[in-house]
Formats: structure tokens, C-alpha cells, sequence
């Protein structure tokens, strides 16, 4: 019986994760107050992987594969019928967002601002593979015009933040919170969570959840019923057994009013809420939850804190997802594995248009017991050439992990004609004058870890070693040489930014950094061309973008490794004038702000930790040190 009851939860538990998460039952969320200045919250990290199995398979399961949904109740659309793939061009969903006939509402304003300078929008109908609708209703409550070239709503999606009567239109696809059973067609509409007026366009707060543990004592489940009340019921409350009658054990009696979810450990939100107490009896659900182990639970949590932090804490997050869901339904089994949707960072930040392979990402080495790569590229960015220069290209054609050297002249006298002697390829790419182009994603870049530098970078081959071989084990962090911090400004009510020494850092520029060559292709395709022109209209501001992103996709720090010697910081340079700077100019304080309010948050994270070799600067024979020249006058 033990076995049964064990065996009947997990598979209970499976689904109804699965229909939260396809939206088949509504959900109404609670937002948290807005993080404090300078907090962050990072991907949770599970106790045991084991657990969560079902949640991050590696294999490709049947469900990815790409499958024509069947008939629809009340209504004959399919997929085939009703979308034409054929007008999907390229890897990324392109879409073209017919202007609002009326008045623009609130609602409406937030989904058009979501979506402007995003990657998925596109100039002309014709260039789209999906148009969007936004519905609207006239004074009267009569429903708006149609759109010009609507065709019937093929190839549409009509979408409302909020339930609406004007979404069922022909043979478009809806999405909206809380849709009824009745008419939601799964696989072709799409249900949104029922957003809070105020929940933020960008960014979002985390998760609520502080305490990850179950405590003792706490309410043990919550369920919903009618008219927004919630039945309750604690770990020593009695339960139905198999041999018992029900009707003769009513089961938990304490109810609790309000539309809020009550601080329980589990939730559940049945389909039809007048029977509650006889759906829990007939499941045994209060026997099951009383024998799950406080670590699975845990990892259950855990999971719902990731869920809610990837797709749900802001109106872009739930409406990229969307687009998200659609696109997977187009290219299928080339879209996203649900290793992907179900593991940090979340496939908003996994784009399949850069693999399709798990392991050129670096974020599931541990999860597909793979290495990351045993050789790098280097990238340098160069403004002005000179005698820096060519000693930094045989500095790092010496390590003995580079594969490449890629140049970007980025100056207006030509490049010279011979170029020292390496035993790696040494290529040059010229005529790009944006700031922003040093993270474009050539495809002359062979390895999966860039080395990211500057001409007047000073870097010895053992530095170079060194820093390598610890982004092996931190794939998906920076890992740099140069340090800056921020910090909040209570009297300015902004961010600072820090450029001298400190014991605590938050960035390290990319005037010498490693990381995956992934970012560049997040930093050209995913950011909004609004935060890649501020970097360009203030270089200074490029290295802090960077950091925002890679933080903003691993919720961590980067890592900082040691200078051997006492050498003037590597400069940076101005794409207007590529004399180099005799000091780091700090980016202007603006700078940092207008990037957190793109970002909708300062996803920043500080740390005070620096890795160096072992026995360095140790009082003992230099021949028994790996580094040696780290320490070298």
C-alpha cells in the first residue's frame, strides 16, 4: 500500500504541474513589494537532482517532437488549417503588431512596450509570420474594427492581458488570462495568468517564498473553493482511508477567506472547487503529502521560485513566453527541449537559433556530464596599434589552450602588412566602428570560450593559462582580471559606479575577460536595440552592459583572477577617437541607471571572492609552483 500511495503522488503531482503550466486552470498571482536596492536573488540550486528528474531530462521526449494537434472543440481549426508555416522564414519568430484601432489602453500600451525593439518584432505585415491583435470595444461595448489584411484571423494571435468578449474571431489564435473550458482549444489558444494591474513590465521581483524548508507545524495544504475561499487543513488532520466511508469523515473543516494563497505547503486548485473535500478524500491526497520527504519538497519549491522568476514575474516575461510556446509549436523538434523550459536560465534566455545541440550552451555540462571545451579564441579590439599590441598577440598565441586570434581594426589607419609569427591562426576583420560590434557573433570564432581583449591589454601566457583552466569550471560566468563595483546612492536616490580598489566587485571588464561565445549572440539578437545604443553612444557603458547581461542570465557574480605584476589597468578606448585613454574613464553615472531601468532591475550580483593558483605567493620554492610567472616583479 506504501507503494501505491508513493507511485499515485508522483504521477498526481506531474500532472497537475503540467496543467498549471500549459494554463489549462487559471491562476490569479500575487506580486511581492519590489526588491530592496542592491539585492539579488539567484537560480535556486536543487539539493538533489534526483529529484526533480521528471522536471530536467536531458533526451528529447515525445512531447518535443513536433505533432499536428487534433480537432478542437467547437470549432474546426487545426494547425494545418488555420496556420500557414510556410510564412515563417529564417529561426526566429517574426511578428507584426497591427496598430490599436482606438484610444490605446493601459493593457494594450504594456504589451506594445513589451514587445518594441524586441527580437521578434518586424516592419511590414509582409515580413511577418504572425500578426497580432490587440482587441478593444467602443463606448458602447461593441467590439472594435478588424484589422486590414486579417484573412480570416490566419496566421493571427489576438491577445488580451485580461478576459475580454472580443478574442473568439475566426481562425486566429487567443491568448488570454483566464480563458473559460468551454472555448479554450488546447494546443491552438494559448492561457495567460490573470496579471495584477500593477505587475511590472520588466525585470520583476522574486519569488515571495523566504523559507525553502517546510517548518514544522505549518499548514499542510490549501485548497481553493468557491467565491475565492480557501479549505485548509494541517499535517495531523484525519484523512479518508480506502476501507472507510467518506461521507462519514468530512475531512478539514477551517476555511480562509480572501483571494490571496494562504501560507501552506501546497496548494491545489481543483477544476470544479464545489466538491473539494470529496476530491481529497477519494485521492488519499492528505496520506501522500504526510509521507513525502522534507527534501522533496524542497526541490518542488525550489522549482517554483525558478518557474515564476523566468516566465512570470513581469508582463514581458509572460508575453515573450507566448511567442515562445508558438515558436516551438512551428519549428518543433527544432525548438526547445524541456530541459530548456524547466531548468535556469529559463528558454527565454536559451535561443535554439544558436544550437540545437544542449551541449554548446554553457549552462547543462553538469546536467549532460560534458566538458565545456578544452581551447579558446582570441577576440582583441583594437582602436590604435603599437608595440602592446604585438607583444599581447605572442603572450597569448603562447598558451598552449588558444586556438585562434581574431583582430577587429577599429582603426582608421590600416593594418599592418606582416604581423608576428604564431602557431595559431591569426585573422583580421576591418571597418567596424560600433562599440557594440566587438560582440557581434562572427562566424570566423571556432571555440565555445572567447578571450575578450583590448590592444593595450598586459597579459603574461601563464595569466592567460590560469584564467582559462577556472572558466572551465564556471562556464557560464565571466572571468576577468579587472574589477569595478556599484553600489546604491542613498543621497542621489540612483546607482554609483566604483572604479577603484575595493574588497568587493560586481563586474570585471572585458578589456580582458573570458566567457561562452553564446553572449555574443544574446548580446546582438536578445537585447533590445535601445540598450546596445546606449553602448554604442557611450563606449564606456559597453562593459557594463555585458555584465548586466551575463548576471542577468546566471543571477552570480563573476569571477576575478590575479594580475602576476603591478601594472596600469588596461584601457579602453573610444570608437570616435581611437587614441588610447591614459586612465579608465568610468562610464557616466547615467549610465548604469538607464541600463537598470531597460533591464527593469540591477541584476548586478557582488561578490568579495578572487581565486588564485595554489601556493601563490606561498614561502616555498618557485620550481614547485604551476604559475610561476604570476609572481614575477
Amino acid at each position: 500500500m506504501l507503494w501505491r500511495r508513493k507511485s499515485f503522488w508522483l504521477a498526481l503531482s506531474a500532472f497537475w504541474l503540467l496543467l498549471v503550466l500549459l494554463g489549462v486552470f487559471p491562476l490569479r498571482l500575487a506580486v511581492s513589494p519590489g526588491p530592496l536596492p542592491g539585492r539579488s536573488q539567484g537560480w535556486p540550486r536543487w539539493l538533489d537532482a534526483a529529484f526533480l528528474q521528471s522536471f530536467s531530462q536531458s533526451e528529447t521526449n515525445p512531447e518535443d517532437v513536433a505533432q499536428l494537434p487534433q480537432v478542437f472543440r467547437g470549432s474546426s481549426c487545426t494547425w494545418g488549417a488555420c496556420f500557414d508555416t510556410s510564412k515563417c522564414r529564417g529561426k526566429v519568430l517574426k511578428i507584426f503588431v497591427h496598430p490599436p484601432a482606438g484610444p490605446t489602453s493601459e493593457a494594450q500600451r504594456r504589451i506594445l512596450d513589451s514587445l518594441e525593439g524586441s527580437r521578434y518584432s518586424a516592419l511590414s505585415p509582409a515580413d511577418a509570420c504572425l500578426l497580432l491583435f490587440l482587441p478593444s470595444q467602443d463606448r458602447r461595448g461593441a467590439c472594435g474594427p478588424l484589422p486590414p489584411n486579417w484573412n480570416g484571423g490566419r496566421n493571427h494571435l489576438v491577445l488580451s492581458l485580461y478576459p475580454a468578449p472580443c478574442t473568439r474571431l475566426g481562425q486566429a489564435m487567443v491568448a488570454e488570462a483566464s480563458p473559460s473550458s468551454d472555448i479554450f482549444r488546447p494546443g491552438f489558444d494559448i492561457a495567460l495568468p490573470y496579471l495584477p494591474e500593477a505587475h511590472p513590465l520588466r525585470g520583476g521581483a522574486p519569488g515571495k517564498l523566504q523559507q525553502h524548508s517546510p517548518q514544522p507545524g505549518a499548514t499542510l495544504l490549501a485548497v481553493a473553493e468557491e467565491k475565492g475561499r480557501w479549505r485548509i487543513t494541517s499535517t495531523h488532520a484525519s484523512a479518508c482511508l480506502w476501507d472507510r466511508h467518506c461521507e462519514q469523515d468530512p475531512g478539514p473543516q477551517q476555511t480562509y477567506p480572501g483571494e490571496t494563497l494562504p501560507n501552506a505547503t501546497f496548494c491545489l486548485i481543483p477544476g470544479h472547487r464545489s466538491a473539494t473535500s470529496c476530491f481529497l478524500q477519494a485521492l488519499q491526497v492528505l496520506a501522500a503529502l504526510r509521507e513525502m520527504l522534507p527534501s522533496r519538497v524542497l526541490t518542488l519549491r525550489q522549482q517554483t521560485q525558478f518557474l515564476w522568476t523566468a516566465y512570470f514575474s513581469s508582463v514581458e516575461k509572460v508575453i515573450h513566453t507566448t511567442l515562445e510556446i508558438i515558436q516551438d509549436r512551428i519549428w518543433g523538434a527544432s525548438g526547445h527541449p524541456s530541459l530548456m523550459w524547466n531548468s535556469p536560465p529559463g528558454a527565454l534566455l536559451v535561443l535554439p537559433t544558436f544550437s540545437t545541440s544542449l551541449q554548446d550552451f554553457p549552462f547543462y555540462h553538469l546536467q549532460l556530464g560534458s566538458g565545456p571545451g578544452s581551447s579558446f579564441s582570441a577576440v582583441i579590439w583594437v582602436g590604435a596599434s603599437g608595440e602592446s599590441l604585438l607583444k599581447l598577440i605572442q603572450e597569448v598565441a603562447g598558451s598552449r589552450h588558444c586556438a585562434q586570434i581574431l583582430i577587429l581594426w577599429n582603426s582608421e589607419k590600416p593594418p599592418p602588412d606582416r604581423w608576428p609569427e604564431t602557431a595559431v591562426p591569426l585573422t583580421v576583420i576591418e571597418g567596424h566602428r560600433k562599440v557594440s560590434n566587438r560582440f557581434f557573433p562572427y562566424s570566423n570564432i571556432s571555440t565555445n570560450v572567447i578571450l575578450s581583449l583590448d590592444a593595450q591589454s598586459t597579459l603574461s601566457t601563464s595569466e592567460v593559462d590560469f584564467a582559462f583552466v577556472v572558466w572551465q569550471s564556471f562556464p557560464e560566468r565571466m572571468v576577468g582580471f579587472l574589477s569595478r563595483s556599484h553600489f546604491w546612492d542613498e543621497a542621489r536616490g540612483g546607482w554609483g559606479y566604483r572604479t577603484g580598489m575595493t574588497n568587493e566587485f560586481s563586474m570585471v571588464l572585458t578589456t580582458a575577460a573570458f566567457y561562452h561565445r553564446y553572449y555574443h549572440t544574446l548580446f546582438t539578437h536578445s537585447l533590445p536595440k535601445a540598450l546596445r545604443t546606449i553602448a554604442d553612444e557611450t563606449p564606456t557603458c559597453a562593459d557594463v552592459l555585458m555584465n548586466f547581461l551575463v548576471a542577468t542570465v546566471t543571477k552570480l557574480p563573476p569571477i576575478k583572477v590575479p594580475y602576476g605584476r603591478q601594472r596600469p589597468e588596461a584601457v579602453l578606448m573610444d570608437s570616435a577617437d581611437p587614441r588610447p585613454v591614459p586612465e579608465p574613464q568610468p562610464p557616466d553615472e547615467d549610465c548604469i541607471n538607464r541600463l537598470a531601468a531597460g533591464f527593469g532591475h540591477m541584476p548586478l550580483v557582488s561578490s568579495q571572492v578572487r581565486l588564485d593558483p595554489v601556493l601563490f605567493k606561498d614561502p616555498v620554492s618557485v620550481q614547485r609552483k604551476k604559475y610561476r610567472s604570476l609572481e614575477k616583479p
